[in-house]
């Protein structure tokens, strides 16, 4: 197993993005589906090593649970992964800084790009994967439903989805405007949208501050309703690291199932 960590030069955000790649055992060999897995709030790159999936990757793989792929942990600042602006801003919000620019089109076209042209993946969407977790989940949720055409999998793990437009709090600076809003809203997405060959993993913990849960069984009975292949969990414990650390092998278990 490696990991490496690189720089991507973004031409949409005019910056060098950091990013975080675990290559598996026997990757010289062979072709591999892409897991492109995503930080919260506050988070970077380095879930990867923090939360130890380089190590559960491995033991699933070595133990034939789960099929060898790549991860794939890019930097997304505090961003929602939305095109929140044409050029890249630092933006004081009331939990920080808020990090607004072209951040959909930089993860779709320049990190799945720059992984496709500098790894042996396998460049087609059945064999490529999105998740994130907490306000990353919320991002491969709506970058999952928007580009059908680029992944097959999506996992939302405690997604932080607002139920309504004014729960979103004002001060933090991700939306212009409510419609701007229900353009990047999973539950509206997938209301509005037709959902085809998705297959998509949601979960929250039982006592999640966020109450996230909630919106999880929201956009899993529409899911339901439009015979995705969807499944909601609801596991033991808080909004934290903690909790994401003891499900990782039930998510790599959906991503990298045989």
């Amino acid at each position: 197993m490696i990991i490496e960590t690189k720089a991507i030069n973004s031409k949409v955000l005019e910056r060098n993005m950091n990013i975080s790649v675990y290559i598996p055992k026997g990757y010289e060999n062979i072709n591999l589906p892409t897991l492109y897995f995503l930080h919260g709030r506050g988070g970077n790159e380095n879930i990867l090593k923090e939360l130890e999936m380089d190590k559960v990757a491995d033991k699933l793989i070595e133990n034939h649970v789960i099929n060898p792929l790549i991860i794939v942990c890019p930097y997304i600042a505090n961003s929602r992964g939305i095109n929140s602006s044409e050029t890249y801003e630092e933006v004081q919000g009331k939990y920080g800084v808020v990090h607004k620019g072209l951040f959909e089109d930089y993860i779709v076209k320049e990190v799945i790009s720059f992984i496709d042209n500098s790894y042996k993946t396998i460049k087609n969407k059945n064999s490529r994967y999105i998740g994130g977790i907490s306000a990353g989940g919320y991002v491969a949720l709506h970058i999952g439903f928007n580009h059908q055409d680029i992944f097959s999998k999506i996992g939302a793990h405690m997604p932080a989805i607002d139920l309504n437009y004014e729960d979103e709090d004002e001060d933090e600076c991700y939306f212009e405007n409510k419609e701007m809003w229900l353009k990047y809203d999973p539950i509206t997405i997938a209301e509005n949208k037709k959902i085809n060959d998705l297959k998509v993993f949601l979960d929250c913990g039982n006592t999640d501050e966020g109450r996230f849960y909630i919106a999880c069984e929201k956009l899993y009975e529409i899911l339901k309703s439009k015979n995705v292949n969807v499944e909601n969990h609801i596991f033991k414990e808080h909004h934290n690291a903690e909790y994401i650390i003891s499900n990782l092998e039930k998510y790599f278990k959906f991503y990298g199932d045989k």
